[in-house]
């Protein structure tokens, strides 16, 4: 998750919203990655959708059975789906999204049964330093603006 961190705030110096993740196979990184959203002019840039497809073109196959993906934030609808796609084994993410999060906080997408595969998920790891990186990141956006 350290790692993770680390991508956050890389995103962050690039006035991207500051999520970070990195995509773990047998205790060896595959792949990190940050949003990239503006960067890219893609919508579909998340750290996590990153990291994915990074880890994929690594390996040569776009499932990632046997992962662990490590996400600063819960992933939204996009993200949680994607790893789903990907055969990830195990999530581990940081801070909830209330507002957006679709493991935990909203949809329970990356555990929902009708679905044809499900993960482990352990939420709230480093939650507060994950947290804080957001809140930090959108006051000081919001003084910008104001």
């Amino acid at each position: 998750m350290k790692v993770a961190l680390e991508m956050a705030d890389l995103a962050r110096s690039l006035d991207e919203v500051p999520v970070g993740a990195v995509l773990v196979f047998e205790d060896r990184i595959l792949a990190k990655g940050h949003n990239r959203t503006r960067i890219d002019i893609d919508p579909t840039a998340h750290a996590e959708i990153v990291a994915l497809r990074q880890a994929a073109q690594v390996i040569g196959n776009y499932r990632l059975t046997g992962t662990v993906l490590y996400s600063t934030v819960e992933p939204c609808a996009m993200c949680a789906g994607a790893l789903v796609w990907a055969r990830v084994a195990k999530l581990v993410y940081g801070a909830r999204d209330e507002k957006a999060g679709a493991v935990d906080s909203r949809f329970g997408i990356c555990r929902h049964a009708e679905l044809n595969h499900r993960l482990e998920v352990v939420g709230g790891v480093l939650q507060e330093d994950c947290a804080s990186l957001m809140r930090n990141f959108f006051i000081s956006r919001r003084r910008k603006e104001g």
